[in-house]
């Protein structure tokens, strides 16, 4: 049975917490085996890695090539090798733009730049190789932007002082207004992430795109912006930056959020009726709750001197982009306190969509069902896909051609439905 509002927040909104599931949570969880012992390391070169060749973020081989060469669960070789990776991609495609050859160009810096942002995962912010490594990862990216049509454009949004940098592509030529996709990534991303997730399914169906760095994401964090509780206010400097421009229909900007964003959207819903419609994947409605039953709420420094280099450090990249000390993992319970919604009051359609193996967790789908109970909106689905289309672990990165259509039909049929016809 669904659960209802009443039962859920009752008179005192947001305090009413006995009601969550006992079970653990582990978002990461891998219910695929790809190719390392690890489950951290599994969980990311099957999913972030594995996942971009449906877009070109990598080749099979060259994945495969390099893992051959990584120390299972070591976060120093996991960094080195897919260093090594990239630097010989980058220069096949200097070879190829010397040449004259932008296509095999383009093709090779984006897959460079894929394949330095990969090393990324295993570097801590005190790494001396970070900052060259981030550097050249979006320079290539913008110049593999740069060769497409329309082009990838990098943009840098003004927000208090400083800029959300991004990426927005137009649906084709000029400026006629198109449908938008505004797509938003979680606690680990980088905007080149969200670009390999599903850019390319955008433009095929005549979507502009667009993402950004919130605080908290990218590098931004080196400049002590981290997560804010109020991650509504940055968002809202991306939807006055998509409202901006021509190219942009007001009557039709979807705002999409994976992981972590999966929260962060409906909450900038909550309080920006501008927003046409929402999808998350998957919903958190109270991520404070969740990130109590996950493996950091427990992770006092002696507990963590048991864990792989891999996990210990891509755990500690999360405290640190949440403003947390790097040694005070249960830190994270706290700081995600604040981050949370009131579903009752988004009143955009919304999808929410959820891999088969995440949906098995009771507490992730007791806060997904919460939400689908109580989202205002007529207009809301929720679709679980299954785990024997190869749809079962975070976010469905393993299967983005299937994520995009049920997301993708979803909004094409939601702008139908409110007298827009779509291309």
């Amino acid at each position: 049975m669904l659960f209802s509002w009443a039962a859920w927040f009752g008179a005192d909104v947001y305090t009413v917490r006995a009601q969550a599931s006992d079970a653990t949570v582990d978002p990461h969880a891998a219910h695929t085996g790809f190719r390392f012992k690890d489950p951290t390391m599994d969980f990311v070169f099957g999913s972030l890695v594995l996942g971009s060749v449906v877009n070109h973020g990598c080749e099979i081989g060259e994945a495969f090539a390099t893992a051959a060469n990584i120390k299972d669960g070591d976060a120093v070789s996991w960094r080195n090798e897919w260093m090594k990776t990239a630097a010989l991609i980058e220069a096949r495609g200097e070879k190829a733009l010397s040449g004259g050859h932008f296509v095999s160009a383009r093709d090779q810096f984006m897959r460079a730049g894929y394949a330095y942002r990969a090393a990324m995962v295993a570097m801590l912010p005190d790494d001396p190789l970070l900052l060259e490594t981030a550097g050249r990862s979006r320079k290539l990216m913008k110049e593999a932007g740069k060769l497409l049509k329309p082009e990838l454009e990098y943009i840098e949004i003004p927000f208090e002082g400083s800029v959300l940098p991004g990426y927005f592509r137009k649906a084709s030529p000029g400026d006629a207004p198109a449908r938008t996709l505004v797509m938003i990534g979680g606690a680990e991303t980088f905007a080149e992430d969200q670009y390999f997730y599903i850019a390319p399914q955008a433009f095929e169906r005549g979507y502009n795109f667009l993402t950004v760095d919130l605080p908290g994401q990218g590098l931004l964090p080196l400049e002590g912006r981290c997560f804010r509780s109020d991650i509504q206010t940055p968002l809202k400097a991306v939807v006055d930056y998509a409202l901006s421009r021509k190219d942009v229909d007001p009557g039709r900007v979807a705002v999409y959020g994976i992981s972590s964003g999966g929260g962060f959207v409906p909450q900038a819903a909550e309080h920006d009726r501008r927003i046409s419609a929402i999808v998350m994947n998957n919903c958190v409605v109270d991520a404070g709750v969740g990130v109590a039953k996950m493996a950091v709420a427990k992770a006092t420094p002696e507990v963590v001197k048991g864990w792989s280099s891999f996990n210990r450090v891509t755990s500690q990249l999360v405290a640190w982009r949440f403003g947390v000390r790097m040694d005070n993992l249960p830190g994270l319970v706290a700081a995600n306190r604040d981050f949370r919604f009131d579903p009752a009051k988004v009143t955009a359609p919304a999808l929410i969509i959820v891999a088969n193996g995440e949906y098995q967790n009771p507490e992730i789908e007791r806060q997904n069902r919460l939400c689908m109970d109580c989202l205002a909106s007529a207009r809301k689905s929720l679709v679980v896909l299954p785990a024997t289309e190869g749809a079962s672990n975070h976010c469905i990165m393993e299967n983005r051609s299937l994520m995009s259509q049920e997301v993708f039909d979803w909004l094409d049929d939601t702008f139908k439905d409110d007298g827009v016809t779509t291309q």
